[in-house]
């Protein structure tokens, strides 16, 4: 199970990652913004440009994908212990905008190791 790691925490932890290792997306011009609900929830957005990375509490900007989803499940989705698909079909996560979009997250999700982080 995940030790208690707020999700501030959590998307200070994705920017580093993506910052660390931008080659993933290098070439993505994107916005996601991730609605979460639950303890510990929120709106928060991540900002994709050319290889920068910058994730923004709130909605500052135009989301070209939204994802909406309990916190438990953002969790689990960023361990790998849920697939962005089977949560999907199974109405754990509901994509609004692209789907492309976010099934290419998912990808470059699994580019890195959440492990180190939340377990």
């Amino acid at each position: 199970m995940t030790k208690a790691i707020s999700v501030d925490e959590i998307f200070q932890l994705v920017e580093k990652a993506l910052k660390d290792n931008p080659k993933p997306v290098q070439d993505l011009n994107v916005v996601y913004q991730f609605d979460l609900s639950g303890d510990d929830g929120g709106t928060y957005q991540l900002h994709l440009n050319n290889g920068t990375a910058k994730v923004e509490k709130g909605a500052s900007a135009k989301a070209d994908c939204i994802l909406q989803m309990s916190v438990d499940n953002f969790k689990e989705l960023l361990l790998g212990n849920l697939s962005g698909t089977a949560a999907f079909m199974t109405g754990k996560l509901k994509v609004k905008g692209n789907i492309g979009l976010a099934l290419k997250l998912e990808n470059i999700l699994r580019q890195y190791d959440p492990s180190q982080y939340l377990s």
